[in-house]
């Protein structure tokens, strides 16, 4: 069956030339592949099913497109790989060239998360012992795979962003003295304000620049293990009081960024926002996708529409279905978050291996699946492909531009920093559609086959 066809004659003058499509399809007979024939525009379309693109309307820049890079992915990037594999497959994920899918934002750990063999942070003490000095602290447990495969992506791509978040701070700052559960005592915000600063710090020494920070992930769910409990007061205290000005003090550039939970409850990073003193401080406001509506993250710029917007994790579940998350997650990620104002889409989480290990015990993820399975081979999972057909083309500072809606085809529309222009849209219907594209009045025709995806660039 033939995906594309045209009509008409080229009018390359106003449209730069051909368009190239690359497809990735629901039965998986197609896996982000470059159509054979590039579409051409044409004069006119005979038809009401028509995306335009309108590249005078401007919304949001866009960081990136990525993943996380979870303790556990590190671990089995680093030592379940041979040095030949190891580069080739980085090369293949963080470069743009050939069929390279040139991811370009990271989400990493501040101590473990619970996609680690087990649970840590920087400054871990006996029961019954605080070092409010810090002079504990250690980046040692990062240092055997995280802090090595970082540094090899960063000399591929220097310029990929990386945004941490904790999961935990040191169980003996916290109320319960666990990694697990428990709220930070308010007797220890400032010594943990300064634990964010000698993170950022030592990163930098290893080479790495943090981008943003994220001040807790979940902060409202206690089950992961690492996890920490954490209310819209007691962040907008600790930015203002504490982390804001430790940062000021010692001349970090890093973001800080509130919330990092689901797009159920907007009202949290509102809450933290409208505290002026606390806002001063803060770049923006990071969400999953767990519960609530993609929706939420235009609430929220539109409350504070001086502030940035992330969108930092969404898992693919073992048990899940390729051609259903691949809908799913293009219509409320790629497109959806992207469309209500985020900077960037992160899907969860860049590796596990055949039985979804690494991950810790008592509250880690024993079903989430990785953008790559890491085994005896590497395959690729349905997140590689979800986040393939935007990040290979939307690039660092591109622009989210006008394109209307359509039922039935979701889409969202960018202009690169080299001017090139993407289109990506979503059939989520099962049968075969026939669309328009048009730009600067002239036409072409799609064919996309139901439950597939294609990204149009020219």
């Amino acid at each position: 069956m033939l995906l594309f066809t045209v009509a008409c004659t080229p009018d390359k003058s106003t449209t730069n030339g051909d368009i190239s499509v690359w497809v990735t399809t629901g039965d998986r007979t197609i896996l982000f592949a470059e159509a054979p024939n590039k579409l051409t525009f044409k004069d006119q379309a005979d038809s009401s099913r028509v995306i335009e693109i309108d590249t005078t309307q401007h919304f949001q820049a866009i960081d990136g497109f990525g993943f996380a890079l979870t303790g556990g992915s590190a671990y089995l990037l680093n030592q379940m790989l041979n040095p030949t594999q190891r580069a080739s497959l980085l090369k293949e994920l963080f470069l743009t060239d050939g069929n390279a899918i040139g991811v370009s934002y990271l989400r990493i750990s501040i101590g473990s998360s619970d996609l680690d063999n087990h649970v840590f942070s920087y400054d871990d003490m006996p029961t019954g012992k605080t070092d409010a000095g810090l002079t504990n602290f250690s980046l040692a447990e990062d240092q055997k795979n995280l802090i090595p495969v970082l540094k090899q992506i960063l000399a591929l791509n220097p310029e990929v962003k990386i945004m941490g978040s904790p999961w935990s701070a040191p169980a003996w700052m916290k109320s319960n003295g666990s990694l697990k559960g428990g709220n930070l005592e308010p007797r220890y915000y400032d010594v943990y304000a300064r634990y964010f600063v000698k993170y950022i710090q030592a990163m930098a020494v290893k080479g790495i620049t943090i981008d943003a920070i994220t001040l807790q992930n979940e902060p409202e769910n206690p089950k992961n293990n690492p996890s920490m409990l954490m209310t819209s007061d007691e962040q907008a205290v600790f930015v203002k009081e504490n982390l804001g000005p430790a940062f000021e003090e010692a001349g970090i550039k890093t973001k800080i960024v509130v919330f990092d939970h689901n797009c159920d409850h907007p009202n949290y990073p509102m809450e933290v926002l409208n505290d002026g003193d606390a806002k001063k401080f803060i770049d923006g406001s990071a969400f999953h996708l767990y519960l609530g509506e993609i929706e939420a993250l235009s609430d929220v710029h539109n409350a504070h529409p001086d502030r940035n917007i992330y969108f930092t994790e969404q898992w693919t579940w073992s048990k899940g279905k390729f051609n259903g998350d691949l809908r799913w997650h293009l219509k409320n990620l790629i497109v959806g978050a992207t469309r209500n104002w985020s900077r960037n889409v992160l899907e969860w989480n860049l590796a596990s291996d055949e039985n979804y290990n690494p991950h810790t015990t008592d509250g880690g993820c024993t079903e989430c699946l990785g953008a790559l399975t890491i085994g005896d081979s590497v395959t690729r999972n349905v997140s590689y492909y979800i986040i393939a057909h935007a990040s290979k083309f939307v690039r660092p500072g591109s622009v989210r531009v006008g394109s209307n809606t359509m039922e039935g085809l979701p889409n969202v529309a960018f202009i690169t920093p080299s001017g090139k222009k993407v289109l990506i849209v979503l059939n989520e219907k099962d049968e075969v559609r026939d669309f328009w594209i048009k730009f600067k009045s002239k036409t072409t025709l799609a064919t996309l086959p139901g439950g597939a995806v294609a990204t149009f660039v020219w």
